[in-house]
């Protein structure tokens, strides 16, 4: 039998009238912000399923501008996130899309940074606020953003998660979860992904990222509620 924690019951604190298309569009938005990471110019929203035929109606499309913008699901300022983002030069675009055998409440951002590079992500908000994180570049992946997570690009060679594994038990840093999501061909690229107990420091980044045959490192800090 499962066990409810509160925030289950009560729901999350949130601007908006539903945890599936505001609060956790908002977390959606904001961690695609975290693994976009620089200054964005333009981001693409491909909505599928319910949010597509709701989002307007239902505060999504505030929701997940408000999380590009980096503001929390319970932020005064969601309601004119759209607004702001325009104030700053962020372009928005909607579309509506059939991602396919997915969440109802899925969307994939494609957003556009100023040194030219793409960052792509897919995300479904499943309820209660909760998110689960299945793409990102590409790379068919799983994480839900409720832990401390570090994405981490690397070369598919031996050794790999054993000299990461180090680098966290050197800092006390505790693995919840872990996965390896390998390209088809052995020894070309995979991806490593950390679900840990503690918030994610530069240096831990820094230090991993010196590491050979790594080619590219994201952390991505879980959004704690207001007390």
């Amino acid at each position: 039998m499962r066990e409810y924690s509160a925030f289950d019951i009560l729901g999350p604190i949130m601007i908006g009238p539903s945890s599936s298309h505001t609060a956790g569009a908002a977390r959606l938005g904001k961690i695609a912000r975290t693994i976009a990471g620089g200054k964005i110019l333009k981001v693409q929203f491909l909505l599928h399923g319910s949010f597509a035929k709701t989002y307007k109606g239902h505060g999504t499309d505030k929701a997940l501008v408000a999380g590009i913008l980096g503001m929390d699901p319970w932020d005064e300022n969601l309601k004119e996130s759209i607004i702001l983002a325009r104030e700053e030069g962020i372009k928005i675009e909607f579309k509506e899309i059939d991602l396919g055998d997915v969440h109802p409440n899925t969307v994939k951002f494609i957003i556009e940074k100023d040194n030219g590079e793409t960052c792509e992500m897919v995300g479904s908000s499943i309820g209660g606020g909760n998110v689960i994180i299945s793409e990102v570049d590409g790379d068919k992946i799983e994480f839900t953003g409720n832990y401390p997570t570090i994405l981490i690009n690397h070369m598919d060679v031996p050794g790999m998660v054993a000299k990461v594994s180090d680098i966290l038990y050197k800092h006390k840093i505790n693995i919840a979860f872990m996965r390896v999501y390998r390209k088809s061909t052995r020894g070309s690229g995979a991806t490593m992904v950390f679900e840990v107990d503690d918030l994610i420091s530069e240096d831990v980044v820094n230090e991993i990222n010196e590491i050979s045959n790594i080619k590219k490192i994201r952390a991505i800090n879980p959004i704690t509620e207001e007390e």
